[in-house]
């Protein structure tokens, strides 16, 4: 900078342009483009400011216009990928502007040669972000100049050189900046510019994403953002039959809908306790008779999800069709449906006690609170299924456990912390405390409920957005933000779904033949 404007008290002030403003953006152009080509005549530039005024935004400097920045709105489907800077401006008259549109263009940005080096430009670019923001828009979209391209026209086609900027292998003085500022390259435009020589006329379709649009804003019937959890940490004793059983399920029920929770989880096989009924008989033939009582349960707790108005994740509970045994968790929701998911995974003692055989599918289910996926216990040590969840777009992760010793709850709690760090997402756990002494493979229990989150600044430092006492009967409720989790997604210090290495490793499931 030279020393007339480092003598310079700086005043800057970010605002709307205004007409009297022109020579000093026309200045700036000129020396920008080195051509009165590209640069707008005092007419132009006084319809743009008349077509959206709102749009067009620029710092002061004492007075003085130092840099701007030029957008439009447009409905974005009307042009698609393959437009030039021309067709989507209206030749730089803004009549293609719909105040109805979706999308906030780019149309310039502006920085006077002197104030390069002072970040006027992020100033800027904040600012277009909180308008697309404040307009409810899906995007900003631009086409941007690849300046320094000319140097290596010769031996780089525009995809590498774009892919070096990207890695930073080179230095472009416009692409460097906007990749900076979280946009990303959505396709290369050939001949957008033609008088543009220094790109050879080429330029990057850029896009940066709006994560708060609201496509559909409705009274009433809005997806939630605050999201109440109720986890019940299940005593088991001794229930006579499924009408005691069911007594205390709806007296923890009553207590997390009396404070509007959205979802009420149960531990895995938190009816266990009915197998006192069948001490005579052996451990596989037992679990196979509380089967019997699975289809019962289920139909109570839909009623039950219905008229207390909470989504129920009714831990788990055997199904024996007369071939195979599997464990099952089912999700009642409170509009009256009902959905399940199977435990794939098996543990050695499950299948060596029982017989039990794991199940095929994986699902996320929608809510009315949200996306959810359910993986009972063990399953939750198996990383690729809480990714394959998390790539439907999974929020919460319930995981009804049981656990018999603190080694084995330390695995499923260790895990479960850990796909929500990983998927960027919520992990609600929750088992079952005391003892059934006279049933055999079900006599002690360890449970420390809790819900997790991902570790960074919107979050828990620790990850731990609530936790109960370790084996004691109780509820935990706390509120998770879904909105958060799409921040994070997009925004966060590390965005471990945007920046998996997907040109190295995948995750599939294998579709049985």
């Amino acid at each position: 900078m030279s020393k007339q404007w480092e003598e310079i008290e700086h005043r800057l002030k970010l605002r709307n342009l205004r007409l009297s403003d022109y020579e000093d953006v026309n200045e700036i152009l000129v020396s920008i483009y080195r051509t009165q080509e590209g640069v707008w005549t005092k007419s132009e530039f006084k319809n743009q400011l008349k077509v959206f005024p709102e749009g067009q935004i620029c710092i002061e400097d004492n007075g003085k216009v130092v840099a701007g920045a030029m957008s439009i709105i447009v409905d974005y489907s009307k042009f698609g990928d393959n437009h030039n800077y021309n067709e989507i401006t209206g030749h730089g008259k803004f009549d293609t502007h719909e105040d109805d549109g979706d999308t906030l263009y780019g149309t310039d940005i502006f920085v006077h040669k002197e104030y390069r080096g002072m970040r006027i430009g992020r100033r800027l670019y904040d600012a277009r972000k909180e308008l697309c923001e404040n307009l409810n828009l899906r995007s900003i979209i631009a086409g941007g100049r690849i300046p320094g391209y000319a140097k290596y026209a010769d031996k780089l086609t525009p995809r590498k050189y774009i892919d070096l900027v990207k890695n930073k292998e080179i230095y472009d003085p416009v692409l460097s900046f906007q990749i900076a500022n979280e946009f990303h390259v959505r396709k290369v435009i050939t001949k957008y510019l033609p008088s543009d020589t220094d790109s050879r006329a080429y330029a990057t379709l850029l896009e940066w994403i709006n994560i708060y649009f609201d496509k559909d804003e409705k009274l009433i019937g809005n997806k939630k953002s605050i999201v109440r959890l109720g986890l019940v940490q299940w005593k088991m004793r001794r229930f006579a039959n499924v009408d005691e059983l069911m007594q205390q399920v709806e007296f923890f029920v009553d207590t997390v809908s009396g404070y509007k929770s959205d979802f009420c989880l149960l531990p895995e096989f938190f009816n266990a306790p009915l197998l006192a009924e069948f001490n005579d008989m052996d451990a596989s033939e037992a679990i196979r008779k509380l089967a019997d009582y699975t289809e019962e349960i289920v139909s109570r707790m839909s009623e039950l999800a219905v008229s207390y108005n909470v989504n129920i994740v009714g831990g788990s509970m055997p199904e024996y069709d007369g071939k195979k045994l599997r464990n099952v968790s089912y999700l009642c929701r409170r509009d009256g449906t009902v959905a399940k998911q199977y435990k794939l995974h098996v543990t050695p003692d499950e299948a060596s006690y029982w017989g039990l055989q794991g199940g095929n599918g994986i699902h996320c289910f929608d809510t009315d609170a949200g996306r959810i996926g359910i993986l009972i216990c063990y399953d939750v040590e198996f990383p690729e299924l809480g990714r394959i969840l998390a790539e439907q777009e999974m929020d919460i992760l319930f995981v009804p456990f049981w656990t018999d010793t603190k080694n084995a709850f330390l695995r499923v709690n260790t895990c479960a912390k850990a796909r929500a760090i990983e998927n960027e997402c919520y992990v609600a756990i929750t088992g079952s405390v005391g003892n059934l002494p006279k049933v055999e493979n079900m006599d002690i229990q360890y449970s420390q409920a809790a819900i997790y989150s991902p570790s960074d600044f919107s979050f828990p430092h620790d990850a731990v957005v609530a936790q109960a006492s370790e084996n004691a009967e109780t509820t935990i409720v706390a509120d998770v933000d879904l909105e958060l989790l799409t921040k994070q997604r997009k925004a966060g210090s590390v965005r471990n779904l945007e920046q998996r290495r997907l040109d190295l490793y995948s995750v599939q499931w294998k579709q049985k033949k």
